[in-house]
C-alpha cells in the first residue's frame, strides 16, 4: 500500500542537484525505498529521489543540525 506523507516543517536536504527543501515522502511499501519529493532552491524544479540519494542538512523545529553532530 503507497502512502504519501506531507512535510509539515522545513526541512532541508542535500540532494545530487544541490540544496532543496523536502516536499513530500513516497513510501511504496517494504520492496522499495522511500521517495523524496523535493524543491531546489537554485532553480525551484521538483525532483523525485530515493532515499539513499539524499540526506538531510538540518531541521529547526526538532532542533537538529548536522553541524551540532561533529
Amino acid at each position: 500500500m503507497t502512502a504519501i506523507h506531507e512535510v509539515q516543517q522545513i526541512l532541508t536536504c542535500n540532494t545530487p542537484f544541490g540544496e532543496a527543501q523536502a516536499l513530500f515522502i513516497i513510501n511504496y511499501g517494504i520492496h522499495r525505498n522511500t521517495i523524496w519529493v523535493c524543491a531546489n532552491f537554485d532553480d525551484g524544479k521538483i525532483r523525485h529521489f530515493d532515499s539513499n540519494q539524499i540526506s538531510i542538512t538540518s531541521n529547526h523545529t526538532l532542533d537538529f543540525n548536522k553541524s551540532n553532530l561533529t
